[in-house]
């Protein structure tokens, strides 16, 4: 019997890996379907109530998950996969979510809104709330809890989100597709530059690119967090190939989209000086020497006080917060939170000191941030996912998988 070509062997090895992602797939286009029919509680603008729909929706998310873990598993075993096959299955999961409606969030109508506050009434969003324009075509579909708040995004997401809406006028249905191909795309940027970063190319892209928590928030959902964390991966990125002052504009830029990247910079800093690397401070200077006057010029000194709008909301405490797990068990809700944050702040120690020895366990980082914050929601995963993907780190990747894990349920509305 003639014995099978080399060719053959290989692409045998990787049919568990391959089919695990196929199924994963699967699952994420029922769970998508799910959103369609206007019973449908999953689309926040459809009035339907019938929870056999949210049902649906979170069997096959956790179905795919379930496929997905087994995926990441076999490849950390050992299982091979092509990089390019890998690539091509994570484009599929990550953008058949485009095809449906806005999932189980109105964030993008709220990005909208604060978009036309400046760019069609020609107010300033971080001193204006969107309740000043009770009329206003997004006002009714944005989020109820910050119609009366000023926004908390930074100066950089702030100024694409007028862009945003002045390309879209009134369309809602562009307004929140344009908000969800982005999520889409920034989400495939992260899985390509995992698998460029990581020591195991093909495991580290399916890490990113094959969670459906992740699919199904971002091209479901529209939320800026994966751009937020594109900018970060690219900063690493940009480092890995010498490029330094560059990685410090990348920098800039993560945190111009969000403030959480800020949390990350010690630990690289530190890690940088004892590996005997130059710090990209001239570059982070440079970009954010920019962005802020950008911002001055257009929202003057307001967007400087962004910060008190994100510690209110901060003071809030998400239904599935590790802080508010912990009040429904008896203790208080000031106690639970203090314990948390006091934990975070001895883990964060811990990790300075990591990165004291040279590495900068920034996935772990991310992590903690999430186990202690007392807002947690399930696309703050996209702030863990990719940095663990990219470092060998199995603690990290293991906290990254169970927080995705644990926030599937979350925002189904049953």
């Amino acid at each position: 019997m003639p014995r099978p070509a080399a060719g053959w062997q290989a692409s045998a090895t990787e049919a568990p890996v391959l089919g695990s992602g196929l199924a994963c797939l699967l699952f994420v286009g029922v769970a998508v379907a799910a959103a369609f029919p206007e019973a449908s509680p999953l689309a926040p603008e459809h009035a339907g109530g019938e929870t056999k729909w949210a049902w649906l929706y979170l069997g096959a998310s956790v179905a795919a998950f379930a496929a997905y873990v087994l995926a990441v598993v076999l490849l950390g075993r050992g299982r091979t996969a092509r990089v390019g096959v890998v690539l091509a299955i994570t484009a599929a999961v990550q953008l058949v979510p485009l095809a449906g409606p806005v999932l189980l969030s109105t964030d993008a109508y709220t990005y909208w809104d604060y978009g036309r506050l400046g760019a069609v009434h020609d107010a300033n969003p971080y001193s204006d709330p969107p309740s000043t324009f009770p009329d206003d075509p997004a006002y009714p579909l944005m989020g109820e809890r910050w119609r009366d708040t000023t926004t908390v995004y930074g100066p950089g997401f702030t100024l694409l989100s007028e862009g945003h809406a002045a390309v879209v006028g009134d369309s809602a249905g562009l307004a929140g597709g344009l908000y969800k191909g982005l999520a889409a795309a920034a989400m495939l940027v992260l899985a390509g530059l995992a698998a460029r970063l990581g020591r195991r190319p093909a495991l580290s892209a399916a890490f990113v690119g094959w969670n459906p928590l992740l699919a199904l928030h971002f091209a479901g959902g529209g939320h800026n967090d994966a751009l937020m964390m594109a900018f970060v991966l690219a900063a690493l990125a940009l480092a890995a190939s010498g490029r330094r002052q560059l990685e410090g504009a990348a920098w800039a830029c993560s945190i111009a989209v969000k403030w959480v990247p800020l949390i990350f910079l010690p630990l690289r800093a530190i890690e940088l000086r004892r590996n005997g690397r130059p710090l990209p401070h001239l570059g982070f200077v440079i970009a954010a020497g920019v962005l802020a006057a950008a911002a001055f010029l257009r929202y003057g000194t307001a967007w400087l006080g962004a910060f008190g709008p994100l510690a209110d909301n901060l003071s809030d405490q998400a239904r599935y917060s590790i802080p508010n797990r912990l009040s429904q068990l008896g203790l208080p809700e000031d106690v639970a939170a203090g314990l948390l944050a006091g934990l975070l702040a001895l883990a964060y120690g811990a990790l300075l000191f990591e990165a004291w020895r040279g590495r900068a366990r920034l996935g772990l980082c991310a992590g903690f941030v999430l186990l202690a914050t007392t807002w947690l929601v399930p696309w703050y995963a996209v702030w863990a996912v990719p940095l663990a993907a990219v470092e060998e780190d199995g603690a990290a990747r293991w906290l990254a998988i169970g927080l995705s894990a644990y926030l599937l349920r979350d925002a189904v509305p049953i």
